[in-house]
């Protein structure tokens, strides 16, 4: 069976740009830009796009332009805290919208082990999937999940 291209957009959210140098403990010490030519090595029949933002707002407009198969989302932070992401990615997972999506929500280190605050993802229950807590490998299982998605 032969299956197109896919178009995927991964989006990291708040202070994921410093990925590597930030709690090397938590996160790793590799940088999301060194690994993403890793997964793109590796998904070569994939088109993945890139794009990091601490703005909550530009997150939103992502979402709301990107015109693709499918969106996998670190938020980072605004994870636990922002609505308007939320209602965002519900739009683009609501199957009865035109301007529907796959979006798989990924996070580097588990957050149900971690602080209180922590454990609550507002994203989780509109998006198609989650993925939480293997490291950077959670960007590939996203990826294979997008293919895999019937």
């Amino acid at each position: 069976m032969m299956t197109k291209k896919k178009n995927i957009l991964i989006i990291n959210g708040a202070n994921l740009n410093l990925l590597g140098k930030r709690e090397t403990t938590v996160y790793g010490n590799k940088s999301f830009e060194d690994y993403l030519k890793e997964l793109r090595k590796e998904f070569k029949d994939c088109r993945i796009d890139y794009f990091q933002s601490n703005i909550e707002g530009e997150i939103v407009d992502q979402l709301q332009s990107f015109h693709g198969d499918a969106v996998i989302i670190n938020a980072g932070g605004y994870t636990h805290t922002s609505v308007v992401i939320r209602d965002a990615i519900q739009y683009r997972t609501d199957r009865s919208n035109v301007d529907t999506l796959d979006i798989f929500e990924v996070h580097i280190s588990n957050i149900y082990s971690r602080e209180e605050f922590r454990r609550t993802s507002l994203l989780s229950s509109v998006c198609n999937g989650s993925i939480i807590g293997f490291g950077l490998l959670g960007y590939k299982l996203a990826v294979l999940a997008v293919l895999n998605k019937e």
